[in-house]
């Protein structure tokens, strides 16, 4: 099974919604407010589009939760780039992807997406400014910089079995 997409939407003015489909199907999403503070909801089985559940936490509960679903966290925000009409995501590489064991490069991400993709995670290591010639791996995740079309774009792309 591949690994969720988190699926940032910017809200002007608010912040970034966050967007989760679970294995289960279920939907969930969290809105980081630009004063620090997070909603969290959670959507009808039924309709995916209703919300059944919203709870506001304050930063320091955000903070907290946080902690409790990845104690090994750094930052509770990598980038602010939703500013910028720009969103990043990692995006895991599959072991039955079509790109496991290929290069980089051969993708075309940037020539046919704009997005690039600004550091690989594999294992507990942290590639930086991968190079055309970086050859993928199954499990690699990928943190893919663009505007939210071209990083749809670099998913579909990396998605590709």
């Amino acid at each position: 099974m591949p690994a969720p997409r988190l699926r940032a939407t910017p809200l002007p003015g608010i912040g970034v919604q966050y967007d989760l489909v679970t294995r289960e199907h279920r939907h969930l999403s969290v809105v980081a407010h630009r004063d620090g503070g997070r909603t969290v909801n959670l959507y009808r089985a039924d309709d995916p589009d209703a919300c059944a559940q919203s709870l506001r936490l304050t930063e320091s509960e955000a903070d907290s939760l946080i902690d409790a679903l990845k104690p090994s966290h750094h930052s509770a925000s990598l980038l602010y780039t939703t500013d910028l009409g720009l969103v990043a995501e990692r995006i895991e590489v599959a072991a039955t992807s079509h790109w496991n064991g290929r290069l980089l490069g051969d993708t075309r991400m940037r020539t046919e997406t704009g997005a690039s993709v600004v550091a690989v995670l594999r294992r507990a290591e942290a590639i930086p400014s991968p190079a055309p010639d970086f050859r993928l791996a199954g499990g690699d995740t990928l943190i893919v910089i663009g505007t939210r079309e071209g990083v749809d774009g670099a998913a579909t792309i990396l998605g590709r079995e």
